[in-house]
């Protein structure tokens, strides 16, 4: 009893390598998450509350600092979060930060309503060696299927459901 209340602490699983070069091996990592998650929920609402940046900031930061309270190990907050490793986290938690100060700074949400923006059109040729990226034809069957639903049924012919279109193929 006395060693697993005093020891158990001291023998919990220590990382020895991310296996990322340049990535080091945070050693109170849980503790600097929940940091940088308060951080970022703090620094988030100086950005308008109905723009979804910072609606997915806000799920995503929540959901994960909910995590490492929970989770006191390393290896399952890896594991529940299923977002890689602890410290590619906190990387990820610090780009976030410094994003939010960025868009605050850039303002994006305070385009006014009457902005009108200029759109340059380049009709340039495409070479040759460049692929198009044009989905292909769309099978007849598609068409015949759009036609059937769309115009009007002729007289003495019932309509045709869309159950009934796809029971009939």
């Amino acid at each position: 009893m006395f060693l697993r209340r005093f020891a158990g602490p001291l023998l919990a699983k220590v990382k020895q390598t991310t296996g990322i070069v340049g990535l080091d091996v945070v050693p109170n990592a849980r503790e600097v998450l929940i940091s940088l998650y308060t951080k970022t929920l703090k620094e988030i609402q100086a950005v308008p509350e109905d723009e979804g940046y910072r609606k997915a900031v806000e799920s995503f930061t929540r959901h994960r600092l909910e995590v490492c309270e929970e989770e006191e190990d390393w290896e399952k907050i890896e594991k529940r979060l299923a977002c890689g490793q602890v410290e590619e986290l906190i990387e990820e938690a610090q780009d976030e930060l410094t994003l939010i100060s960025k868009m605050i700074e850039w303002d994006p949400w305070g385009v006014p309503d009457d902005y009108k923006c200029e759109v340059i059109e380049n009709d340039a040729p495409v070479p040759k060696h460049v692929p198009l990226h044009r989905p292909g034809p769309l099978p007849e069957e598609f068409f015949k299927t759009l036609e059937a639903l769309t115009s009007p049924p002729k007289k003495n012919e019932p309509a045709i459901t869309s159950s009934e279109s796809s029971s009939k193929e």
